[in-house]
């Protein structure tokens, strides 16, 4: 929230923190699913393997004569296979070989490995995880060691889920150590390549805030030319500049502030010294007649300054008072200002045409005091500059007006368009202010519009001015 003191947080709900928590957690995620089809395999292999035992172990029916075992041997076979049944049918010889205990139980469940896809597997795996008591299971398959043969077994769920129910344990032990490693690594790798430089930005951002003016706080940007260091290098930037607006619009208060103390009885000594110079220009001494009017020219320029200087350092918004009026009537106005010299070796209005195009039944919204200031700067920089005709034009559409100014002047220096609206810099005369443009500027945006420099060359300048209409109020 705006004011109140910026801390870095702490560890626990750093960016640190939150990146190691991501990166062990999507490391699980990609073992829970290697774990998936993992635990499907492992269960069709227990069985192929199951199938292989007893091919072995029926085997020993064809070393007797009748192809039979006492039930002794049977059981023996059957324990160390891990079934209770066995079958073995060869297709190609028509053989059929069994062994099988005194009460065989039913089987609960059947299965044939070769009709297995992969979902029906993944799903028989989880199914066989799920059960809380023992199944029998009917498990049917090719030999792995004579795919010709085809093996038939009866044998218990409960030992099968069990040696799952270890596999997933050494699984979740070995995903637990490969996550907390690859999470080490990437923690390091991104405190080096993100983090600890983010965190950088992010304090010197803090300290900044804390104190502008103090020039350490101006972050020292690196050399890295990926986006960090882009980041940095525009951060220091960035200070940069705002540190310099700060300290221009501190000397502008302080000088604003000197301004209003002195601006009133300076005014009261210059006027005083006006009444005197007027005496001068009826003196009957040709010399002092001589000097007289440059005398005034300086009060003037003196008078002037005062006022622009003082109304551009007053802080806080420019009240606007705005109420609707023909903009044609305005114009005119402005008209007969310019008529009047501005200095005894000005152009007159006798010299300078101004062309007022505005159509009679446009109306604007505005503070009309001001807009007549913005146009009265802007008509006295282009008689200033050498300007013979002037044209103002307007028109609306979308809710505002526009406000065209145009002159025949010579056009703008390269130095006054780079410095056209800074303060005390973008006037190209010998004791310009340089402030009309950038009081005009302040006006308009208190209007909540813009002037801007359109184009500008030999042929002469042309400004425009947005007058948006006052939203109305709820």
């Amino acid at each position: 929230m705006l004011g109140q003191k910026a801390t870095l947080p702490p560890p626990a709900r750093s960016l640190s923190a939150g990146l190691l928590a991501l990166t062990v957690a999507f490391v699980m995620l990609a073992e829970v699913l290697i774990y998936t089809p993992s635990v499907a395999r492992f269960r069709k292999v227990y069985l192929e393997e199951h199938l292989a035992a007893a091919h072995l172990a029926i085997l020993a029916l064809e070393a007797t004569p009748q192809r039979m075992v006492s039930q002794d041997l049977a059981d023996r076979l059957l324990s160390h296979t891990g079934a209770h049944n066995i079958a073995l049918r060869d297709p190609a010889s028509g053989r059929k070989l069994m062994l099988m205990r005194a009460s065989p139980p039913a089987p609960d469940a059947t299965f044939e490995l070769a009709e297995g896809t992969f979902f029906s597997l993944i799903g028989d795996a989880f199914m066989t995880l799920a059960q809380r008591q023992n199944r029998v299971l009917r498990v049917i398959g090719a030999s792995p060691t004579d795919p010709a043969v085809e093996i038939e077994i009866i044998l218990d769920e409960a030992p099968m889920r069990r040696e799952m129910i270890g596999y997933s344990r050494r699984i979740l032990a070995l995903s637990i150590v490969i996550s907390l490693i690859t999470a080490t690594l990437l923690y390091f790798a991104l405190q080096a390549l993100f983090v600890r430089p983010m965190r950088r930005i992010t304090a010197s951002m803090v300290a900044f805030e804390a104190n502008p003016e103090d020039d350490s706080r101006v972050i020292a940007a690196g050399r890295r030319r990926d986006e960090i260091g882009v980041a940095e290098r525009r951060l220091a930037e960035m200070q940069r500049a705002l540190r310099a607006a700060l300290k221009q619009r501190q000397r502008l208060a302080a000088l604003g502030a000197a301004v209003g103390k002195i601006n009133h009885d300076l005014r009261n000594a210059l006027s005083t010294v006006q009444l005197v110079s007027d005496g001068l220009a009826a003196s009957e001494d040709p010399y002092v007649r001589k000097v007289a009017p440059r005398l005034m020219e300086a009060l003037d320029r003196a008078i002037q300054l005062c006022s622009q200087t003082l109304e551009f350092t007053r802080e806080g918004p420019l009240p606007t008072h705005r109420e609707r009026f023909a903009l044609k009537a305005l114009v005119d106005e402005l008209a007969a200002l310019l008529a009047q010299p501005l200095a005894p070796d000005s152009r007159s209005a006798d010299q300078v045409g101004l062309v007022n195009a505005v159509d009679p039944d446009l109306r604007v919204d505005a503070d009309r005091e001001q807009l007549f200031r913005v146009l009265s700067n802007l008509g006295r920089n282009a008689v200033e500059a050498g300007a013979a005709r002037v044209t103002i034009s307007a028109e609306r559409g979308d809710g505002r007006t526009l406000i065209h100014f145009d002159d025949d002047g010579p056009g703008l220096t390269e130095k006054a368009r780079t410095n056209l609206f800074q303060p005390f810099s973008g006037s190209t005369r010998k004791h310009g202010t340089g402030l009309g443009l950038p009081i005009a500027r302040d006006l308009m945006r208190a209007h909540g519009g813009e002037v801007t420099l359109v184009e500008t060359g030999a042929d002469g300048t042309r400004f425009r001015l947005v007058l948006p209409d006052q939203p109305p109020t709820s």
